[in-house]
């Protein structure tokens, strides 16, 4: 099955030197030029009128809330692509078609900012990808790490909600 790749890019692409790097790279690894969008992208309706589509999706030092959309969606996180200090890939596909064998997990939670909290979870369990606060005072976070179950009894024992897997690399 031949896999058709999209890259996502909301910036500026003219003289962006990571945005010309990004299509290079998707290109020596697909062996096939990325279809750009630079638009605003709806990865669950891309993925579910193309399904052999990978979308390559960039997350930029600073950006947050980027994995919201994958929550439920039928979009998951199979790898990830180091563009340069600023800029990784993210790499999304059909939770059909991905075959996730990567050991990071990208796991997503509800938490109360709680010190109690933040001395169970270890870096050893998982570390803190990105954070959002909410209105009602808790803080929705993505973390990376190695062991799912784990991290579920640490958010359990402290009272937090365990929101879902997005993907691992």
């Amino acid at each position: 099955m031949t896999k058709f790749p999209i890259l996502y890019w909301p910036r500026k692409t003219t003289g962006d030197n990571e945005y010309q790097l990004a299509r290079k790279i998707i290109n020596n690894t697909t062996g096939i030029m990325p279809e750009v969008y630079t638009d605003d992208i709806d990865i669950s309706d891309v993925l579910e009128k193309n399904p052999n589509a990978v979308i390559y999706y960039p997350v930029f030092c600073g950006s947050t809330g980027w994995w919201g959309e994958l929550l439920g969606g039928v979009g998951v996180v199979s790898d990830k692509m180091i563009i340069s200090t600023e800029c990784q890939l993210m790499v999304i596909e059909s939770r059909k078609n991905a075959h996730l064998c990567g050991q990071t997990q990208l796991l997503a939670a509800e938490i109360y900012p709680t010190s109690g909290f933040f001395k169970q979870m270890n870096s050893g369990i998982a570390t803190v990808s990105d954070m959002l606060a909410t209105n009602s005072g808790t803080i929705l976070a993505l973390f990376s790490g190695r062991n799912q179950n784990q991290f579920i009894n640490v958010l359990e024992s402290t009272g937090n909600s365990y929101l879902g897997c997005i993907g691992r690399y």
